[in-house]
């Protein structure tokens, strides 16, 4: 097989999603449905992409540049008159190099997500040198679908779209699902005797499978049909095929997954992105998010409800249940969490403890440092073997600029302390439970900021005396 080149319908509104977004580009776990559509493309052999744009084309465009660089390349259909024209507008645009290609062209479509790159190279194998070959399905109920129209020997000699069929063909269950290869030389000259003579005024791609089965003058050069489960074939138009695609989707990326030795609990209840990579022996627990692109070591354990986006897990590390991450990493054996909240910049080195209800922000904490429970830690530089108390908090904020707070190795802080930045509490030093600091604290000392406590003998008896309502 010669390389081909792939055409990716994309041009339409999607007006049935009912929304601002282009259709094509609402995400799918992690990638916007184009990505899925150029990827399998390109996975299944196409040397390009030619990717036919209209609506939210800078959007669209921007989307895939930014992914695939070089290897797409875009043709703009601003007035579209039907599928064949995108095509058209394909074949025509300067930067396509469809003008003089003869081998073989992939034609697809950008909301059809789950399409498998085996499954195009399989059509494009069975296809080889004919000037037409297509991917087939079969349905109990076609409505929606274009037909299949065959000859005694079962080939098929035209697609006939639904508003355009008769009673005898609106009853055949064979259908279309959109997925063409197509020999280059014969494209342009089918494409060029296309008419608008139908119920929709349009010009049909699907016109060229009458076209091929009247030029064909034996079996090498007849029409091919490749069944296709249509579960795969799907195409997306409104919120509800949406979800069922993400459904399909995301089942392969957690198959795929457990198959590689990852601990995935409940896969109907795990949720990962493509582009995250989770390694053998980790563990999900039911209601896991991973977002963005996470990396999961070996052993790690990401337990009950946690959510995390970009965020790095080293081996053995626990996340324990709600814990909510973003552009963080977590170090080898290191605990976060229950309903801990890591914000970008975090970054907790070996055998770190964070605990429940605590939030990090662009903070760095050295091996076995332990924040506490309730605590606030941002803007921070926390050595190694560093215990924050309970309720501590960095004030890093002056209402115009962020500041740093630094804690040297072994140092101390008393729960339900404030550290006002810039300050420096320096190594092996203690700051008493609930202080105030806002000057520097020297290595191994003790601070000490915080009101004299005074005790007034029998006082509290005489206080509820006054304070009890009158009966």
């Amino acid at each position: 097989m010669s390389d081909a080149i792939a055409v990716v319908l994309a041009a339409g509104k999607g007006t049935r999603m009912k929304s601002e977004l282009p259709k094509v580009l609402h995400p799918i776990a992690g990638r916007p449905m184009i990505h899925w559509a150029v990827d399998a493309v390109l996975d299944a052999g196409a040397t390009r992409a030619v990717v036919v744009v209209g609506h939210a084309r800078d959007a669209v465009e921007a989307a895939l540049r930014a992914r695939f660089g070089e290897r797409v390349a875009f043709a703009v259909q601003d007035d579209p008159r039907g599928t064949g024209h995108a095509v058209r507008c394909a074949v025509e645009a300067p930067d396509a190099g469809l003008g003089d290609f003869d081998g073989p062209v992939l034609i697809s479509m950008g909301d059809c997500p789950c399409v498998r790159p085996e499954t195009l190279r399989a059509l494009l194998a069975a296809t080889g040198s004919r000037p037409f070959g297509m991917m087939s399905s079969r349905l109990d109920d076609p409505t929606g679908y274009g037909r299949l129209l065959r000859d005694a020997d079962g080939t098929v000699v035209a697609i006939r779209e639904q508003k355009d069929c008769s009673a005898d063909e609106q009853a055949v269950k064979d259908v279309n699902p959109g997925i063409y290869v197509v020999r280059g030389d014969f494209l342009r000259r089918a494409l060029s005797e296309l008419r608008d003579d139908n119920a929709q005024g349009e010009l049909y791609l699907t016109d060229l499978a009458a076209t091929a089965a009247a030029a064909a003058t034996g079996a090498e050069d007849r029409v091919v049909d490749v069944p296709g489960d249509l579960g795969e074939l799907l195409g997306v138009n409104d919120r509800s095929q949406l979800a069922t695609v993400r459904a399909v989707l995301q089942a392969r990326i957690n198959e795929t997954l457990a198959r590689g030795g990852v601990g995935i609990v409940d896969p109907a209840a795990t949720y990962i992105d493509a582009d995250c990579e989770v390694a053998p022996d980790a563990r999900l627990s039911p209601g896991v998010h991973l977002r963005g692109r996470c990396r999961i070591g070996p052993g790690a354990h990401v337990d009950v409800g946690c959510v995390l986006e970009d965020v790095e897990v080293a081996a053995g590390a626990y996340l324990k249940p709600y814990t909510v991450a973003n552009e963080s990493t977590v170090g080898p054996d290191a605990k976060v969490g229950p309903f801990a909240h890591l914000r970008p910049g975090s970054e907790l080195g070996p055998k770190v403890k964070v605990g429940n209800f605590c939030e990090t922000k662009k903070t760095r904490i050295g091996e076995g440092s332990s924040v506490g429970h309730l605590a606030y830690v941002g803007d921070g530089e926390i050595g190694r073997g560093v215990n924050v108390g309970a309720g501590v908090i960095f004030c890093n904020y002056d209402g115009y600029r962020k500041h740093v707070t630094t804690l040297e190795d072994g140092a101390f802080i008393g729960s339900d302390s404030q550290l006002v930045a810039p300050v420096t509490v320096g190594a092996g030093a203690y700051v008493a439970s609930g202080s105030t600091v806002t000057r520097d604290v020297p290595a191994d000392a003790l601070a000490v900021s915080r009101a004299k406590q005074v005790n007034k003998e029998g006082y509290a008896s005489r206080l509820k005396a006054r304070m009890k309502p009158k009966e």
